[in-house]
């Protein structure tokens, strides 16, 4: 089944409407950059300016000199565990003896208005002794480079071996291209800076109110950090403008809280934009190098692939990163005899870590060029190309894992393809056009053993005579929707019109992170689940009351009807003051490690498969690109809610025109030097194209509803789908994104 989100077709239902949607659309939706509490404090953050550095001394007075200025701290005022991460606490909260990137936090300042916690940070004395900088990932694989991490400048290796490749060899091809492929540093610019307000109570406690990706992951780092028992410290979800993996991390939780325990009093931090840029993490940069061999026919017999990502200062996300890029690494393409090694490394850039795509976006550039540079030399199609090399349901993955669902990807291509190509433009001898195409992947959830779960509480009650139910759960909204989702699974499940989304915070059991493409699988599962045990509940109640079996009756419109359709009772009725309610912790099916030499196992819980079909016009003289038209066709499995499903798939592919032509945040010798969104350029209306996009819904028997991840996979293939456009326009290689006038020009 599919349907047309393309410009001027009909909108397909809307589905649960989005609870966040008017309060947004006319100005008072409260961000974490809006919290104020009376007698509230504002901090600041001392950064270093160096990328590496020993620190010599730091001197507070200036700055507690300042009228107005109620604190000033360092890392021996950090109460507890100097160290936070999101898997490894590696991160100091603040520096100790050393800087080891541009824009680490040194120290923190409380003042009763921001410009004087802004002003006194800048007075802070901090003196450095100057080092040398690792800035580049393959120096800091050299024998003689010095040791970043505690034991390795490696975060994680991760082998994949399959076929005769797991003897060492490769099977000689009639065929071979080669390629490197560098991909740069994009940043997840959302438009709402890291913020928010933390709250310190006569306990000693705290409560900390921020925009955040995973509450409980935040809990537990800020309670170890504070040195805290976890009974005292809550964390409450902000208003989020924009998180795409870079909330995952910490920014200013523990530094705010550090402040309101030191002075009893509320203190918020709000980063401005040229700090947020500092302040979290980035998508890994990369340098991949491919080789594909093929026979003549373009059957892939093997891709052998060398890919290193920058993992920056510190650990975050990177040992996972390293792993989607090998396990994604030769595409959605059956391939016989693999070798690929996938490695992140420290250096003294500034971290990276999550962001939308997660090592697939990096991998899919370089095995789709390679694609398009096979199809060249064959001289086939690039679409036929790619569909003889396609997998389908029952085909063995990178890692011998058996697709057990549909995967559908040569219908996606030959969707993309069939679509009907845009009126060229009027003849100019410098404008040449060019189309592009590109398939991708990516996989659903925590993975390679992760007991991978959301906790949901659902309850219907009886409130003015009508039933009205409730639905919490901890899975932060970011943009993604599933608050709309959370309330569209109790109406349905419930037959109840009435429905109540309430975001718990950490008190509540956990919901993980809103990342991976995860919250519609995991807590839509736990949705569910809660909502049929309370509409069991209700029905039991109800059979017992009109003594019929249970089987004969369902929940519609708020009332309990027959298997026909005839009401026989209002729910209210049925209820009255009796309250029936359920929490569910639910677990996906398991998944299993990699195995640590050959990368096999069945280690991925659900992949998501979509095509781009790109039309560009190049000028040749002046190395500029307009994009004509993006067409995606991508298997949703099933849109549970069809206009948030076009507008998560519109988003992530413009995000992936940003970094196919535009968006670079630029590192001289470790330090950022454009931190504007007047210099680092984004997408606007103006260079965004018509999007057809054509929803496939091929259901996941293993996945509540049939359902899949929708909002990632969309970033994935783009990329490549516009590099692969200009490239046939131009006859230049072009091998590394975003794509510059100079190299369209054919310039060094």
């Amino acid at each position: 089944m599919s349907w047309d989100g393309s410009p001027g077709r009909p909108y397909p239902p809307p589905g649960a409407p989005n609870p966040e949607a008017p309060s947004k659309a006319a100005g008072r939706f409260r961000y974490s950059s809006d919290l104020r509490r009376e007698g509230m404090l504002w901090g600041a953050t001392v950064r270093s300016p160096h990328p590496h550095a020993r620190i010599v001394s730091i001197d507070l007075r200036r700055c507690l000199a300042v009228p107005g200025v109620r604190a000033a701290l360092t890392h021996e005022d950090v109460p507890g565990l100097n160290a936070h991460g999101h898997l490894v606490a590696d991160q100091p909260v603040l520096a100790v003896n050393e800087v080891h990137y541009h824009g680490q936090p040194v120290a923190v300042v409380a003042a009763d208005d921001p410009r004087t916690a802004r002003e006194a940070a800048a007075l802070v004395d901090v003196r450095y002794e100057l080092l040398t900088p690792v800035t580049d990932a393959c120096a800091a694989l050299a024998t003689d480079a010095p040791l970043l991490g505690n034991q390795s400048n490696v975060v994680r290796e991760v082998p994949i071996r399959k076929g005769t490749a797991q003897d060492g060899h490769l099977p000689a091809a009639p065929v071979v291209v080669y390629g490197e492929y560098v991909v740069r540093t994009q940043d997840q610019a959302f438009l709402g800076p890291e913020s928010g307000l933390v709250i310190p109570y006569p306990d000693g406690g705290v409560e900390v109110h921020a925009a955040t990706q995973w509450l409980h992951a935040d809990h537990h780092q800020i309670a170890e950090s504070l040195g805290l028992p976890g009974e005292l410290v809550r964390v409450e979800a902000a208003g989020t403008g924009g998180a795409f993996g870079g909330r995952e991390d910490l920014s200013m939780q523990i530094h705010a809280a550090m402040l309101a325990l030191r002075t009893g009093r509320p203190v918020a931090i709000c980063y401005s934009r040229d700090e947020s840029f500092l302040g979290h993490v980035h998508r890994h940069p990369a340098v991949l190098r491919y080789e594909h061999g093929a026979d003549r026919n373009g059957q892939l017999l093997y891709v052998k692939a060398d890919i290193l990502l920058d993992g920056g200062a510190y650990t975050s996300t990177s040992a996972i990163v390293a792993a989607n890029a090998a396990r994604s690494a030769v595409g959605p393409y059956e391939v016989a005899n693999v070798w690929v090694d996938s490695r992140a490394v420290f250096t003294n850039n500034p971290p990276n870590g999550a962001m939308r795509g997660f090592g697939s976006v990096q991998t899919c550039f370089a095995y789709e060029s390679q694609m398009d540079q096979l199809a060249a030399r064959l001289a086939m199609d690039p679409v036929d190309l790619r569909c003889v090399n396609a997998v389908a349901e029952g085909s063995s993955m990178a890692t011998g894992q058996i697709l057990d669902s549909p995967a559908p990807v040569a219908g996606l291509l030959r969707d993309v393809q069939s679509q009907p190509l845009p009126t060229a433009s009027a003849p100019d001898r410098a404008v040449r056009r060019g189309v592009g195409y590109a398939a991708g992947f990516i996989k659903t959830a925590f993975v390679e053993g992760v007991d991978d779960y959301s906790t949901a509480a659902v309850e219907v009650a009886v409130v003015d005579g009508r039933p009205v139910a409730t639905v919490t759960c901890a899975a932060c909204e970011v943009g993604q929707g599933t608050v709309s989702l959370q309330a569209q699974i109790a109406r349905d499940e419930l037959g109840v019109c009435r429905v109540e989304v309430h975001q718990a915070g950490s008190t509540f059991g956990s919901a993980g992170s809103s990342a991976a493409s995860r919250q519609a699988y995991v807590t839509g599962g736990a949705v569910q689940a809660a909502a049929r045990q309370v509409r069991d509940g209700v029905l039991a109640v109800a059979a017992f009351q009109l003594e019929r079996p249970v089987d004969e009756l369902r929940l519609d419109n708020d009332d309990v009807v027959d298997n026909a359709g005839v009401t026989l009772l209002h729910i209210a009725a049925v209820l009255g003051p009796t309250v029936v309610s359920r929490t569910v912790e639910w677990h996906h099916r398991r998944t299993e490690p990699m195995d640590p030499d050959t990368g096999r196992g069945d280690s991925v819980l659900q992949h998501t498969f979509a095509a781009h079909r790109v039309v560009v016009e190049v000028d040749v003289e002046l190395g500029t690109v307009r994009l004509l038209d993006v067409t995606v066709a991508q298997d949703v499995g099933r849109a549970m809610n069809p206009r948030g499903v076009l507008g998560q798939i519109h988003g992530a592919t413009v995000q992936g025109l940003g970094l196919a032509l535009m968006e670079e945040l630029p590192l001289q010798d470790g330090v950022v030097v454009d931190t504007t969104f007047g210099d680092y350029l984004l997408p606007t209306s103006r260079d965004v194209p018509p999007l057809r996009v054509r929803v496939w819904e091929c259901p996941d028997p293993h996945a509540p509803y049939g359902l899949r991840g929708v909002g990632e996979v969309p970033i994935v293939a783009i990329v490549p789908a516009v590099v692969n456009a200009i490239r046939d326009a131009t006859g230049q290689p072009l091998r590394q994104v975003p794509v510059r006038s100079e190299h369209i020009l054919g310039l060094p």
